[in-house]
Parts: C-alpha cells; structure tokens; sequence
C-alpha cells in the first residue's frame, strides 16, 4: 500500500511537471501565433498598397489611342526576290510614341542650345525678366514628361486565305460549303480555283483557300462578295492575317536642354504674346543672366498647349 502511495505520488508529480510543459508550450505557440497574425496583417495591407500601386501602373502605361486615318508612305530599303509566290506578306511596323508635356497658360518652354546652360538656369530660385517699364519673375522649374511607349507590330498576311463573315445560316452547313466553294470558284466575279473552305455555321463566318495567290488579295479588296445560297446573297470578305506585338518598351525621361518657366504674369504693357515671348528670349540668351543660345521656346498666355518632344527637336501642337 505504502508502495502504491509513492508510485502515485511520482505519477502526480509528473503529471504536474507534464502539464506545465505542455501550458508553457501552448503559451509560447499562442504567443508565435499572435507575432504570425500580426505579420500576416501588415503583409495583407502592404500586399493591398502594391495592388493599388499596380492598378495605377497598370492605367497609367495603358494606350488609349483613338488613331485616325493617315495617308502613310511605305518604303523598302532591301527588296528581296522570293520564287516562292505562295509564301504570305509580312511587314514589321515600329510604332514610337514622342513624349509629351502639356503647357498650360502662363508657362513657356525655353530648349537651349547646351545642357549646361539649363541646369545653370534650374539652380536659380527666380528669374527677373525686364518687359518694357517693368520686370516680372518667373520660376525656372525641371520638367516632368508623360510615360511614352515604343514598339513593333509583326503583320503575317496570308496570298491565299480569305476571311468570310456575315453568312446567313439559311441552308445547311454541308450545303453550305458546297455553296460557297462554287461561289467563290466564278472566275466571273473574279473568284478562283477553290482548294478548301472552312464554315463555321455558330458565328456565321468561314475561311476560303484558293488554290493560287492573289486571288484572295484582289477580292479582299471588296469588301463584299456576291455568293449564291437559296439566292444572291452579300457577304462580307476580307484578308486573314496574324500579328504579335514585340519589342514593348516603356520609358519616362526628363530632357536636359528644355526647362518650364511657370507663374508668368500679364502685363498690361505687353499686349502681343510674341512681344513677351521676345522679352523672355532676349533675357535667357544673355549669358550675364546664366543664359545662352536658345535653339527653341515658346510661350502660352491663356490656353493649353501640348509639347512633343523628340531627339533633335521640339513641336507645338495647339
């Protein structure tokens, strides 16, 4: 019995010493888990900064282009002969956006002639410019660009491949293929030898392949085309082609030899916007004023402006 006593009494002891370990051990781990919940909640916010910080990213490098339409020159520097007529078109266009800054009214835009005349120009705080019988200062200011975007466009168009849309579902499809490969074979209506035709009767579009080339080409040109189905039908045609965007580059600068003259004040004196942009020219070109030669500038009095900027140049375009 005495045995038995001691034995619980050892048990109990181990028991107590047990449970302590495995409570300071539950202690630790919610301890661990608290560090763990807070460092998972500042990741959560920092990780829905980066999203926000990304969505704007995102926006800001978009390109909302509405392009109108342009006569366009092309011209090949190495022409190379092909025997192979069967092969498609392709072309490569480069697409190069010049960067921008808007000139609101009161600014001007002063491109010097050396680099080290603007930057002598950005360590002044303000400028005193002499207009007629009185001065005006301006605040010299380093200009900040908008994102521009430069890239290349690979054009693969196929010699033999043309697009069909537009086909009413009228007949069945079977049918309707038979229909469309002796349509498109009237030499007539300025068709061809048809090798095969593809219908898609869900969307209403298919693909003819003729046996030769430029016959797609010519009737690509069209637009439309006279096919026989139950009766004359117009659809739509066009050339099929495939394109990759390579080469996609995002850039931000800031030009060395333009600065911003901003808080420019009218003056009463001074009627013409020419007469002040003259006054603003004469007083940046004196080399007493940390001036020098200036290769362009231009000043806007009430309205906004849009500066492109490229390598050698700088435009106005109201």
């Amino acid at each position: 019995m005495m045995a038995c006593l001691k034995n619980q009494e050892e048990c109990q002891k181990e028991f107590i010493e047990t449970t302590k370990e495995v409570q300071d051990e539950i202690l630790k781990l919610g301890e661990r888990r608290k560090v763990l919940l807070d460092k998972l909640r500042r990741c959560q916010t920092e990780l829905e900064v980066k999203k926000t910080e990304s969505a704007k990213l995102k926006q800001k490098f978009k390109i909302y282009a509405q392009i109108p339409d342009t006569e366009v020159k092309f011209t090949c520097q190495n022409k190379e002969e092909s025997d192979d007529n069967n092969q498609p078109i392709r072309e490569v266009f480069a697409i190069s956006q010049r960067p921008t800054v808007l000139l609101q009214g009161g600014q001007a835009l002063i491109t010097f002639e050396e680099e080290k005349v603007a930057s002598q120009i950005l360590q002044l705080a303000k400028c005193s410019v002499s207009c007629e019988q009185t001065s005006l200062d301006v605040k010299p200011k380093r200009i900040k660009m908008d994102p521009a975007v430069k890239f290349e466009i690979h054009l693969r168009v196929s010699k033999k491949d043309l697009h069909v849309s537009m086909v009413p579902p009228s007949i069945p499809e079977e049918r309707m293929r038979d229909r469309l490969e002796i349509s498109f074979s009237r030499a007539s209506r300025g068709g061809g030898e048809v090798e095969r035709v593809v219908y898609d009767k869900n969307n209403g579009t298919g693909k003819i392949t003729f046996l030769h080339p430029g016959v797609a080409e010519s009737l690509a040109l069209r637009e439309r085309y006279c096919v026989d189905l139950d009766s004359e039908v117009n659809v739509q045609v066009g050339p099929i082609y495939q394109y990759q965007l390579r080469k996609f580059q995002t850039f931000c600068g800031t030009p060395k030899r333009t600065i911003l003259l901003d808080d420019i004040d009218d003056i009463d004196d001074v009627e013409d916007e020419e007469d002040l942009q003259d006054h603003l020219e004469i007083h940046f070109q004196k080399p007493s004023n940390y001036g020098g030669e200036i290769e362009s500038i231009k000043y806007s009095r009430g309205k906004a402006l849009q500066a492109f900027f490229c390598e050698d140049k700088m435009e106005i375009d109201n």
